[in-house]
């Protein structure tokens, strides 16, 4: 199973807003905890082992934008959302492991899809390029396309 969810609630005047941090909380760690507890059962009465992937994000491996010209309550959510669900693969990958069920993480940077790929990021992401610093892969690698991230699952599900 794949728990994927992702908001970015970093920009206009919501991301100010103590909501904004709920948001990406209730959607990107909550949802993942959800969705793999109502997947659980079916995992379990398989019998035979299985997989468990969660998607994190490059700022899940360090807090990506943080910096005081960007710093806001969309953010901060989104960089505890990511780390979060890095918690919680280590949890669930040390309380299944004896039941055969292998749980990963995957953490990609940028990805080419609408949540980064419009007009509203690419201008917060002009005017603040101190952030995309932050976010930016170690490696030299620009976004990457949503079939890249998709054999990355298949592959550690299979």
């Amino acid at each position: 199973m794949l728990a994927n969810a992702g908001i970015m609630p970093i920009i206009g005047d919501k991301a100010d807003q103590v909501t904004a941090y709920l948001d990406a909380i209730n959607v990107m760690l909550n949802g993942v905890y959800f969705t793999i507890e109502a997947a659980l059962p079916a995992l379990l009465a398989h019998d035979g082992g299985g997989a468990i992937v969660i998607t994190s994000s490059s700022a899940g491996l360090r807090a990506g934008g943080a910096r005081m010209s960007t710093k806001n309550h969309g953010i901060a959510g989104y960089a505890a959302a990511k780390h979060g669900v890095v918690g919680l693969m280590r949890f669930y990958a040390n309380t299944l492991a004896e039941r055969n069920i292998r749980v990963n993480s995957i953490h990609p940077t940028g990805v080419a899809s609408p949540m980064v790929i419009n007009e509203q990021f690419m201008q917060f992401a002009m005017e603040h390029p101190e952030f995309g610093e932050t976010m930016q892969n170690l490696l030299d690698v620009p976004v990457v396309d949503v079939s890249d991230i998709s054999e990355a699952v298949l592959y550690l599900c299979g």
